[in-house]
């Protein structure tokens, strides 16, 4: 083989590597940046796209996705001169990939500088509490400042986070007393809101006790009231049955007798007695009337003759 054959197998290689060279893919989410013969020609999307050679360029390959980057710790002084540690995490994307090519040398650090001049900025304008307690107000400036600013980059800066705040030893420990402190002064007001309301409980379960004790009391004397009442009727309804009862047996037995009496009259008066039998009679109720306990008796005068008369009787008899 001469050396013709030779170089020109060489050049046919070396022709397929360039034509092969020259067919360029870009993957999803990505853009590539190309110039022909040193100025900005267009913006490959994803897709098979032909290079020409020697002429055309990738001057960049941009990736769509959305970004992280964590900075180191930026030192900081607030309003009232404490010095403090703060590093951010940055979420940015590229929107436009012509402007972050040509826009700016260094996009990351540019982002970096301006994040730290920016929370700078912020941060000595507040006071240290404010900024350990206002952490979303600080994400919400830094990243609307950041995102104005590097829109002429090509750069959207979706969030920015605040990811330590490091104030200096000192501080934290004076910080942890207070933070002590509060917590002991919270845990005391607990206690007296806990022994007030236990007290209150008590206080109240007491003046339960009371008003109930106090309603049983009233309710037992109701029922006693009401118990000797019934009694006291139940009482005068059997005294009065009772005086009714003993009159019922008076007036029957004073019925009986006053009709004992008439059925003797009857009787007497039917046998039709003689004066002397009648003037016996009498003798006889005299008699029993006299053996009563009364202490004067007054005689009638017929009883007084029948009484002459028995004794004349007697006489007569005795010496018989």
């Amino acid at each position: 083989m001469d050396t013709m054959a030779v170089i020109l197998i060489l050049v046919a290689i070396f022709l397929l590597i360039v034509i092969i060279r020259s067919f360029r893919i870009v993957p999803q989410a990505h853009v590539f940046v190309v110039e022909r013969l040193g100025k900005f020609n267009a913006e490959w999307e994803t897709g098979v796209h032909v290079l020409i050679p020697f002429v055309d360029r990738i001057a960049g390959r941009v990736s769509l996705k959305e970004k992280v980057v964590d900075f180191k710790p930026q030192p900081v002084i607030t309003k009232d001169n404490v010095t403090m540690q703060i590093d951010t995490v940055v979420f940015y994307q590229v929107t436009d990939a012509k402007q972050y090519i040509y826009g700016v040398e260094r996009p990351l650090a540019a982002i970096e500088n301006l994040s730290a001049t920016t929370l700078r900025n912020i941060i000595g304008e507040m006071e240290l509490d404010a900024t350990l307690t206002s952490r979303d107000v600080i994400n919400t400036k830094i990243t609307s400042i950041l995102d104005q600013a590097t829109d002429r980059w090509g750069i959207k800066v979706n969030r920015v986070e605040l990811k330590n705040i490091l104030p200096p030893r000192e501080i934290q420990d004076a910080m942890e007393k207070q933070m002590k402190a509060e917590r002991e002064r919270r845990e005391k007001i607990l206690q007296a809101e806990g022994d007030k309301k236990s007290q209150v409980l008590v206080a109240e379960g007491e003046k339960e006790s009371q008003i109930l004790r106090a309603e049983a009391k009233k309710q037992s004397q109701i029922l006693e009231a009401e118990a000797e009442k019934q009694a006291m009727i139940l009482r005068a309804d059997a005294v009065r049955e009772q005086k009714i009862l003993e009159a019922e047996g008076e007036a029957q037995a004073i019925e009986k007798v006053q009709a004992a009496l008439a059925d003797s009259l009857i009787m007497l008066n039917n046998a039709n007695p003689s004066e002397r039998v009648i003037q016996l009679k009498s003798l006889e109720s005299f008699a029993k009337v006299a053996d009563g306990k009364a202490t004067k008796i007054i005689i009638p005068s017929e009883i007084q003759g029948l009484a002459g008369l028995a004794a004349g009787l007697k006489g007569i008899a005795e010496k018989d």
